[in-house]
């Protein structure tokens, strides 16, 4: 069942994500060579505290960790560790809070120093479906508008996009209806209503869109070894357009 947000609860979801887009940005400068993905993890759990907000990973469905830190091609659910980032790295963060009840959720991915052009295209073309999938968050669209913007510019630059997990609603759940694929036909799907609170994500591959599960039961991994990219913005709908509550304005 998707649930519709009212004003007032639209307000108190910006809050909750512009507190994780402020760390993301924060963890963004953090990110160089020699850094270790525990050490940004660490920085969250800090941040929290100092917040008063909770980390909205930590502990969902047993998960031990506030970051998911996905180093190359680890496409999402990677764990932090003591590996030191090191030069032509790239690394996904996703990162939400549960601030009084209401979830924020977002994602980037960094580059470690400098990086392959190939990196660098993987990473600005995986941002950009994001920003297509977003324009096509209106009232009225479908679903599948959504899903196709972003799929079309994926899949024009020569990339795939991933199949086996997708974007979310968001509100007083961490995931909640409807599922948001990257992939699919538009004019198909539920139909968008202002009130929807939306997680967009998009997780791009350098090559095949086939994934595998690694033995921790979390880490998601592309198939052929290659590049993974990921972003994400909760996004409102509203008689406006879509409003991005996850951006520093």
């Amino acid at each position: 069942m998707v649930i519709l947000k009212l004003p007032d609860e639209i307000e108190k979801l910006r809050r909750s994500n512009l507190i994780v887009a402020e760390i993301l940005a924060e963890l963004r400068e953090r990110v160089k060579p020699g850094v270790t993905t525990l050490e940004l993890d660490e920085l969250c759990e800090t941040r929290c505290r100092q917040k008063n907000v909770k980390p909205a990973f930590k502990g969902y469905r047993g998960y031990p960790f506030a970051l998911c830190a996905s180093v190359n091609g680890e496409v999402v659910h990677g764990m932090p560790s003591e590996r030191p980032l090191l030069p032509g790295d790239i690394v996904s963060l996703d990162f939400g809070v549960n601030d009084r009840g209401y979830y924020g959720d977002s994602a980037i991915t960094v580059p470690v120093g400098t990086v392959s052009p190939q990196a660098q295209e993987l990473m600005a073309v995986t941002e950009e479906s994001l920003y297509a999938g977003i324009e096509k968050a209106v009232a009225g669209n479908r679903l599948g508008d959504i899903s196709a913007a972003v799929q079309k510019r994926v899949e024009a630059a020569g990339f795939s996009v991933v199949r086996d997990y997708v974007g979310h609603g968001v509100g007083r759940s961490l995931h909640e209806d409807p599922q948001i694929p990257n992939y699919g036909m538009p004019g198909r799907g539920i139909l968008l209503r202002s009130g929807m609170v939306l997680a967009i994500e998009p997780m791009v591959n350098e090559g095949t869109w086939q994934v595998k599960l690694l033995p921790n039961d979390w880490t998601v991994v592309t198939e052929d070894g290659k590049l993974s990219a990921h972003f994400e913005h909760s996004v409102a709908i509203t008689e406006n357009g879509p409003d991005i509550l996850s951006r520093i304005h």
